[in-house]
């Protein structure tokens, strides 16, 4: 809770309201410091798994040996804004490449192009099958507010939700960085054996950016969804990746961008 003074017709109202938590979270290999993310905290091991699998360091949940809050942090009050990820030995890691990748992937300067070739080596076009009805992409929306009950209380987090091909919620996250409630959600699929997520629509609230998409392709999710618009970027990506973006998700109406065909047209 926070203090705040509401108006209401020029009149000032003191008062207090819930407000969304955001603090840092230090994802390490081993001892050594990889990145540092702004979150909401809550479901951190699945936001670093998360964050290894889109990051393409692992795509198996054999490959952690464990994943949980370092007990000897730098400042101990900071213990639970710490994350150590031990790795299996077969599992090789150029940690100063993986860090000079993600300062690349998050500078503004980078070309777009270069962006697109970088996301397409790591992680090929989709070869999913999968098809889905208009019918089943309307309904997903109420089905992630429903779950957001961080949002219902602050407005200020994000969320995601992961979806089968029949529509059932398969799990949903939030945070206040959208790109962190995916990574919750990849990390859940990685732990419950999940990956790769052939077959599932991904549901974001907010737009698609590059990140969203390149995130979903890297988890092998052949639909990624959302209220709000795509970036010019993500299109691009989905339409080289053969992943179906559908924007604009309200109501009744949608707009599809990127692979059209696994949306099916109703009769």
């Amino acid at each position: 809770m926070k203090d705040v003074v509401r108006y209401a017709d020029g009149v000032a109202i003191p008062g207090e309201d819930f407000v969304a938590r955001e603090e840092p979270l230090e994802i390490q290999l081993g001892a050594a410091s990889l990145a540092v993310v702004m979150r909401t905290p809550g479901d951190d091991e699945e936001l670093a798994c998360g964050f290894l699998v889109t990051e393409r360091v692992v795509d198996d949940p054999s490959q952690i040996v464990s994943v949980r809050h370092c007990r000897q942090a730098r400042d101990p009050a900071s213990a639970e804004n710490v994350v150590r990820v031990v790795l299996g030995d077969g599992v090789r890691v150029d940690l100063e490449a993986l860090r000079r990748n993600l300062y690349a992937s998050s500078s503004c300067g980078i070309c777009g192009k270069a962006t697109l070739e970088n996301a397409l080596a790591s992680a090929p076009p989709l070869d999913d099958p999968s098809s889905f009805p208009p019918d089943l992409l309307y309904a997903l929306p109420d089905r992630l507010a429903r779950a957001q009950a961080t949002f219902a209380e602050t407005g200020g987090v994000h969320g995601a939700a992961l979806f089968d091909g029949r529509g059932g919620l398969v799990v949903a996250r939030e945070d206040i960085g959208r790109h962190n409630a995916v990574d919750k959600v990849v990390g859940f699929a990685l732990r419950a054996g999940r990956l790769p997520l052939s077959g599932h629509v991904l549901l974001v609230s907010g737009r698609i950016s590059y990140e969203i998409a390149q995130k979903a392709l890297a988890a092998r999710i052949p639909v990624v969804a959302a209220v709000s618009a795509p970036s010019s970027l993500a299109v691009e990506l989905a339409t080289r990746a053969r992943m179906t973006l559908v924007a604009f998700l309200r109501g009744r109406s949608m707009n599809v961008f990127g692979e059209p065909t696994r949306i099916r047209s109703s009769p």
